[in-house]
């Protein structure tokens, strides 16, 4: 499917040193992508409702990445699902009575728009789950050559225990992981399954539901399968990084990672890194599409904000941090914007005497490359940009600003 426009990225002189993340696998910071070029798998959207706070504050951590990544000379493939046939979208299409294609299409046009706007750069592949539906059953059928697959009441499950290294994601006990399973899409408590953490791979068709062929009898795949067989399918069977909200380190990215490893017959197969974004929160409370305590991208845009205002919002926490969106925060990005945009008019004084590369715009440079990459620390990064601009503010910085307009816009993807 298309993917959105990218914006422009101005080009910066120099380069940015390796960006480290912290890796969930080995739970320490590591070098994101060693090699000339740099491959990420992110997962992205089930389509039933707007793009939240919480969609959209993984989506920039990602961008920060890439970002950072292209400002190191790396070369970028990025690849990104839709779920675009899951439960979820069948309900609500089913509660308000539309197709449930007219609801994914709808939605995912919405999200769209709304990365464009928060200037995210797109995927090289946007991928949804029906288009995606051949090679995911060439994928299952690799398990199923490898004797990893049973048939339940016609539904195909997985046995975990094909995959000796189950665990090496999560590292959660067998009783941790049977609690989240059944939170997140699961069914340990089924009968009949050789093991309660055993995931469905492909579900037999149900009265009303759409469905696919397969040589396992029509149905649709399991949710894990879809995002092993897209990411090595265009990423290649090992890639750098494996990139979701946290609540996808189980089931889905441990349940992914053993797909890939068994049906590729390679145990360093699937990614070399794991990055995992925190909870973004309303009133204490996770915000989600189940909870309905959501704040969306779209509504504040029609309502007439900017949105590099809602952008700095979310760059003003951690990634890796669990946060509350509130009304104080987002005033607080707003100002901040008008003070870096105010700064940089000012800084933008003796512009021609300078050459627009004044030594205090190569500061702002080099320290806003040291700041993300140390695991995308983009509050520092902001920290960066506030000193400078009350410098340039005071009348100090002149001819920084050119340079410090392109750096914020480049590397933070806010533009002054």
């Amino acid at each position: 499917m298309d993917s959105w426009p990218a914006p422009d990225v101005p080009n910066l002189p120099g380069r940015a040193p390796e960006t480290k993340i912290w890796d969930t696998a080995t739970r320490a910071l590591a070098i994101a992508a060693p090699g000339l070029q740099a491959r990420l798998y992110a997962c992205g959207i089930t389509p039933y409702d707007a793009t939240h706070m919480g969609h959209a504050a993984t989506y920039v951590a990602w961008d920060l990445l890439i970002r950072a990544w292209r400002d190191a000379g790396h070369g970028v493939i990025y690849v990104q699902n839709v779920t675009d046939v899951d439960e979820p979208l069948l309900e609500r299409a089913d509660r308000d009575g539309e197709e449930w294609q007219e609801l994914a299409e709808r939605e995912i046009a919405l999200y769209r728009s709304d990365m464009a706007a928060l200037r995210v750069l797109p995927p090289d592949e946007l991928i949804g789950a029906v288009e995606a539906m051949p090679l995911i059953e060439r994928f299952n059928q690799r398990l199923a050559d490898r004797g990893s697959v049973y048939e339940l009441d016609a539904d195909i499950y997985f046995t975990r225990f094909a995959d000796p290294d189950f665990g090496s994601v999560s590292w959660l006990d067998t009783a941790t992981m049977a609690e989240l399973a059944a939170e997140r899409g699961g069914d340990p408590a089924r009968p009949g399954k050789k093991d309660p953490l055993d995931p469905v791979l492909w579900m037999a068709e149900r009265p009303g539901e759409p469905s696919w062929p397969s040589d396992f009898g029509p149905g649709r795949p399991g949710w894990h399968v879809e995002c092993a067989a897209i990411a090595t399918r265009y990423l290649g069977e090992e890639f750098d990084v494996q990139a979701g909200g946290r609540d996808l380190v189980f089931p889905h990215h441990e349940m992914s990672a053993a797909h890939a490893r068994v049906a590729l017959a390679n145990p360093d197969a699937f990614a070399r890194r794991y990055a995992h974004a925190g909870m973004v929160r309303l009133d204490g409370e996770k915000m989600s599409k189940s909870l309905g305590n959501l704040v969306f991208v779209s509504t504040l845009l029609a309502d007439g904000n900017d949105p590099m205002a809602i952008r700095l919002t979310l760059l003003a926490h951690h990634y890796r941090q669990d946060w509350d969106w509130t009304d104080e925060g987002f005033a607080a990005a707003t100002d901040r914007l008008a003070a870096w945009r105010a700064a940089a008019m000012a800084a933008d004084a003796d512009e021609a005497a300078q050459g627009g590369n004044g030594a205090a715009g190569l500061e702002v440079l080099e320290a806003l490359r040291e700041r993300i990459a140390d695991d995308l620390d983009a509050p520092g990064a902001l920290g960066v940009v506030d000193d400078w601009a009350a410098v340039a503010l005071g009348g100090g910085a002149a001819g920084s600003g050119p340079l410090v307009r392109a750096a914020v816009d480049a590397i933070l993807g806010i533009e002054l």
